[in-house]
């Protein structure tokens, strides 16, 4: 029971239908101390944000510029170009596809409630720098520590990673639960949660297929390059799908996608290197499953949606999450930084990304990993070809 208890989605799960069920009877009084710890907390996110962005990007860049050689630089340019073509694909899906499921009530809904839970009071720590300057300096100190040997400040941001990941772990995560429960109960007590939660409903069975499409299609050019069956390599990689469902971490699941890789008939070389460092880097599921939910939610508060604009922000999205840490819900926190920056997403719809995106992150793991068992199968088949 322990285990379960300690599982963010059960957790995220509990949150929301106590949001719910409590929304309809707390009184404002109470609900306004919720509505003043989600407002501090957002402010802790900002502060934040910047710095998770420099902690783990300076790092992630100098440790991968160490080693550099053809076969990384082939590999990272593969796992980055999967990780664009599932942000596109998921964007152009959307657009065709939730237009017709999310109609023009959404924001009209949203927009006559005009009630809402008021915070008591507020506090202000602005972040050291914006988000756009914490990744063009996380850019290019790691750039710059790639040339350097023996680094003393290469170091110092490996031990500020652990702060940064200790912070993620053991403070953001843990509050999380709070916080949309917060999120949740103000939605209910203003009357948005039932639309809502019907859009909830459906995008998440949309992107759910779009996930098993993106294996598919992964799985078709592994297989076109390797000249196999690509149907029998996906199911040799199940194992890692199924795996990845339980763990919810690239990192855990990396003894089992190793193996099954090597069943594959990824060679041993080959598989020892790409599936550990894709485990980092290749976050596929993860950026069609952050894609989809900002398309939804920009349809659903009518946003106005720029292609030239989510070109930008998927292009810079790919780049920031192979920061992304290997605990639960990781990703969406590396992430979100750049979605308020770039798409102007407030309080409200942060928590709503929040909450779609762990409900799916077992999912969108294991899409990940499995995705892995694609990317060593291509690279291992170029490698064989240029030998």
């Amino acid at each position: 029971m322990k285990q379960i208890t300690n599982n963010l989605l059960f957790r995220v799960v509990v949150a929301i239908a106590l949001g719910i069920g409590m929304g309809y009877i707390i009184p404002e009084s109470i609900g306004r101390i919720f509505a003043t710890f989600n407002s501090l907390f957002d402010q802790l996110l900002k502060f934040l944000i910047p710095l998770i962005i420099v902690g783990l990007i300076i790092p992630a860049i100098a440790k991968l510029g160490k080693t550099a050689g053809k076969l990384l630089l082939m590999t990272v340019g593969i796992a980055y170009g999967s990780t664009l073509f599932a942000g596109f694909s998921s964007y152009f899906g959307s657009m065709a596809l939730f237009p017709s499921l999310i109609d023009g009530q959404a924001a009209a809904t949203i927009e006559e409630s005009n009630k809402a839970l008021a915070p008591y009071f507020t506090l202000s720590f602005p972040p050291i720098f914006d988000v756009m300057s914490a990744l063009v300096f996380a850019f290019l100190i790691g750039i710059g520590l790639t040339r350097i040997e023996n680094s003393t400040l290469e170091k110092v941001a490996i031990d500020f990673e652990k702060i940064i990941s200790f912070l993620i772990e053991k403070l953001i995560i843990p509050i999380l639960p709070v916080f949309i429960f917060g999120i949740f109960l103000d939605m209910t007590y203003s009357g948005k949660v039932g639309l809502i939660l019907d859009v909830f409903i459906k995008i998440i069975g949309v992107i759910f297929i779009m996930h098993i499409l993106l294996l598919a299609i992964q799985f078709c050019i592994a297989g076109l390059i390797g000249k196999k069956n690509p149907f029998r390599l996906l199911m040799t990689m199940m194992p890692a799908y199924f795996t990845a469902l339980g763990t919810q971490s690239s990192a855990a699941t990396i003894p089992v996608t190793l193996a099954q890789a090597k069943k594959a008939g990824v060679s041993e070389d080959i598989a020892n290197f790409t599936v550990p460092l894709c485990a980092t880097i290749h976050l596929a599921g993860s950026m069609l499953k952050i894609v989809a939910c900002v398309v939804a939610l920009m349809l659903m508060q009518g946003m106005p949606i720029d292609p030239l604009q989510m070109s930008g922000f998927i292009c810079m999205l790919g780049v920031t999450m192979i920061a992304a840490p290997g605990v639960p819900g990781g990703a969406i926190i590396a992430a979100i930084g750049v979605i308020a920056s770039m798409l102007g997403f407030d309080l409200q719809n942060q928590a709503l990304m929040i909450s779609l995106y762990i409900a799916m992150d077992s999912f969108g793991t294991a899409c990940n990993v499995t995705g892995d068992g694609a990317i060593a199968l291509i690279v291992d088949s170029i490698y064989k070809k240029r030998m």
